[in-house]
């Protein structure tokens, strides 16, 4: 493609217009106006014809894959290949998404002579999490006489893979385990002679009749004590659900300072970054860690591993997992993780049970599960959620109906807090500000109470 560029629109300005009005004021000066006219427009189309072929032998490559962080800046890197012979002055475009913003979306660049590669990079900060695809990359570089502009659109494959922000919450979490006069979440000692079997040794004086291997004593015909250690690699997995309650915004959009992107954070945005970031928490303490997905059903399943390899399955699991428009099925799920899982293991539920009628269906799922599991369910406090003489006084008849309606959301919570945990089902509800914080003390209480 050929377009003019804005020195041919300046000729044509200075040159050939004034000659036209010339020859229209003195027409002994037109066949001279009209020769000079004719000239320059044969210099342009001269150019634009031995200019068509500029861009023959430029070729830009991208990666494959580029990982990048919501919210916070990264960059693209791009090689191009030309012939070498001559300098050249290249334009690079991409077509971005709408949903990852960037200022070099066009860059400026000068291919040396002499040097058949070069790089650039172009920066972008995505504000959305996901998996995009970039299939086109646009070249321009102006002609021998700089009046026209010589196009191309080369075909490209880079696919940008948008994850969570965990550096922004890690760094929210890590204030959280600072030893402050006794104030945050602590590393607690295991106490107790644990569940899981070590060994036999011979018996010793003070040793419970509850601990005598009975078969071991009259094989040997002496007593024989069993010894127990504190289980050190449980299954731990983090159920998501993605259901239309979790597309509801959890707070005000953020507004990276670096850029004027807003940040919109959804409730689903808040428990797949605390997902992962709970991962890293029961990695270090020697579990292994599994995730699942679900809304009408499951989505993903990653079983209970460690490693980083295991944790990069995670992510990719929920890289791509967004908010869809229906109902959750916790029977569906119910009856998945009944199949799929054997082994005893801590089930950890973030979902949103405000619905009366989807707390009454998870309340009757979790009765079947509780009998192998142990299962803790959180969900993002209702701002709305207050008691009803709570807070200062209200201010008009109206903001008496929004707390009398608050009240009723939070009572109906806290009787199915209460019926949960007569189930033995622990329900809390998380500030959305401290989620993963909240969510690894649960944890580590589970682990020092030895409840698994």
């Amino acid at each position: 493609m050929i377009a003019p560029r804005s020195r041919l629109l300046m000729w044509v300005a200075l040159l050939v217009l004034p000659l036209a009005a010339v020859a229209g004021v003195a027409p002994s000066l037109r066949p001279l106006a009209g020769s000079v006219i004719a000239l320059a427009l044969l210099a342009a189309a001269a150019d634009a014809w031995l200019s068509r072929h500029a861009l023959r032998g430029v070729f830009v490559a991208l990666p494959e894959l580029v990982r990048l962080s919501r919210g916070r800046k990264g960059s693209i890197t791009l090689r191009i290949t030309h012939d070498g012979h001559r300098e050249r002055r290249l334009r690079v475009g991409l077509a971005f998404p709408k949903e990852v913003e960037s200022s070099d979306e066009d860059t400026w660049t000068r291919l040396p002579a002499g040097v058949p590669v070069c790089g650039i990079s172009c920066g972008c900060i995505p504000a959305k999490r996901g998996s995009y695809l970039l299939d086109t990359c646009y070249l321009e570089t102006p002609s021998r006489l700089g009046l026209w502009a010589i196009r191309r659109a080369a075909p490209a494959r880079c696919e940008l893979r948008v994850y969570p922000d965990l550096i922004r919450e890690g760094k929210r979490v890590a204030a959280q385990f600072l030893n402050r006069e006794g104030v945050g979440v602590h590393r607690q000692r295991q106490v107790g002679r644990g569940r899981e079997f070590e060994k036999l040794r011979d018996y010793a004086p003070g040793d419970d009749y509850n601990e005598i291997h009975w078969k071991a004593t009259a094989k040997r015909g002496r007593p024989v004590t069993k010894v127990f250690q504190v289980e050190r690699t449980q299954e731990v997995y983090v159920i998501v659900d993605a259901s239309r309650l979790t597309a509801r915004p959890a707070a005000p959009a953020i507004r990276n300072p670096k850029s004027e992107i807003l940040l919109p954070d959804t409730i689903l945005e808040r428990f797949v970054t605390a997902s992962l970031l709970f991962g890293l928490a029961a990695e270090r303490q020697g579990d292994l860690f599994g995730l699942v997905t679900f809304s009408d059903r499951v989505h993903g399943f990653v079983r209970a591993k460690n490693g980083k390899a295991h944790y990069g399955t995670c992510q990719e699991t929920l890289c791509n997992l967004h908010p869809r428009l229906v109902t959750p099925d916790f029977d569906e799920l119910c009856a998945f993780l009944r199949l799929r899982l054997r082994r005893r293991a801590l089930l950890v539920f973030l979902t949103e049970l405000d619905d009366p009628v989807l707390a009454e269906t998870f309340q009757r799922a979790m009765s079947v599960l509780r009998h192998q599991h142990l299962i803790l369910a959180g969900m993002l406090a209702p701002a709305e959620a207050k008691p009803l003489f709570s807070g200062s006084e209200p201010a008009s008849v109206d903001e008496i109906y929004e707390r009398l309606g608050g009240h009723l959301i939070w009572h109906g919570l806290r009787e199915l807090e209460g019926a949960l945990g007569r189930q033995g089902v622990r329900l809390t509800l998380l500030d959305p500000d401290h989620l993963t914080a909240q969510l690894t003390s649960l944890y580590l209480n589970v682990k020092q109470r030895q409840l698994l």
